[in-house]
């Protein structure tokens, strides 16, 4: 398993997020368990998650587990309200907060991200919630969720704490964020920079990009890995899986690990066969011709 330092924190490039926790038949604490025997030390939550069931199932799996709490970095998100969309005030902000923590059993938070965009953001608001939190050793960092630099820097007019994260769709077969910078200047859909040029801002900024369901193709449409819609990926994906003895799976998470843009991957499986497929293909370093061979097979151009 490769690890980042970010801030106080040596996190672990895999990141398991617990999305699905709830789901009835599944072991929490197993799936904890086999993740951290694997290398990750790096839990993603939300409490929007099951409408924070899944905080409540993960604190509880947590202490029934092996493992200690000052063992792992564990990161939510808030800022998302069912009944009215995003609310990024100051209220909504701290009271989210103390919600979460309450679920989750934890007196600090390592990372708290705010979740996806509010257009009725007030920067001066977020800044005092996060000076508040970060004063009273609530929360130890920050970061967004699926904003662009804009976005990004609005907040920074403000925010006097580094924005560390940003959570943004990436995989495989979700390629935007690569395909603008291959195709700058040509006459081609794929070339449209639909994210304000996140990825390169990311990289300049010394932001992690945390890449969500990188096993799906489309907006949650479901996995490519296996899906016969996609053979010539398939093949490919087996081809390199055969070569260095990890699952398909595994080869799909080692090609968002080989980008030198300091990603984190956030797995969204509490299958504990599954996680294994990915923490045992951590280590795998993907050639430069591989990586581009894999990006061809799912369909991508090249000019």
């Amino acid at each position: 398993m490769k690890y980042f330092d970010i801030a106080h924190m040596h996190a672990s490039q895999v990141v398991l997020g617990v999305m699905r926790i709830n789901e009835a038949d599944k072991d929490p604490v197993r799936a904890l368990e086999t993740a951290f025997d694997g290398g990750i030390n790096f839990f993603d939550n939300a409490d929007i998650y099951g409408k924070g069931e899944c905080e409540t199932i993960f604190a509880d799996a947590l202490a029934k587990s092996s493992i200690k709490r000052d063992s792992i970095y564990i990161q939510t998100k808030v800022g998302i309200r069912p009944s009215i969309a995003f609310d990024f005030s100051k209220k909504h902000i701290l009271e989210a907060v103390e919600g979460s923590m309450k679920r989750l059993k934890v007196d600090y938070l390592d990372a708290l991200l705010l979740h996806r965009p509010d257009t009725l953001v007030e920067p001066e608001e977020v800044a005092e919630a996060f000076d508040a939190l970060e004063q009273s050793g609530k929360v130890r960092t920050f970061g967004v969720s699926n904003q662009n630099p804009y976005q990004v820097e609005l907040l920074k007019t403000a925010v006097r704490q580094p924005l560390l994260y940003n959570q943004l769709q990436f995989g495989v077969m979700h390629t935007g964020m690569v395909d603008q910078g291959i195709l700058v200047n040509m006459n081609k859909p794929e070339s449209v920079d639909l994210d304000g040029g996140a990825l390169s801002y990311s990289r300049i900024h010394e932001m992690t990009i945390q890449a969500w369901s990188p096993f799906q193709y489309g907006f949650f449409d479901g996995p490519f890995v296996g899906n016969e819609k996609f053979p010539v990926l398939n093949a490919k994906l087996q081809e390199l899986a055969d070569k260095y003895g990890v699952t398909p799976s595994g080869i799909a998470i080692a090609w968002i690990n080989r980008h030198p843009a300091k990603m984190q991957t956030i797995i969204g499986t509490i299958n504990p066969s599954r996680i294994k497929e990915v923490t045992d293909a951590s280590d795998v370093v993907l050639t430069r011709e591989e990586w581009y061979a894999i990006y061809q097979a799912a369909g991508n151009l090249l000019p």
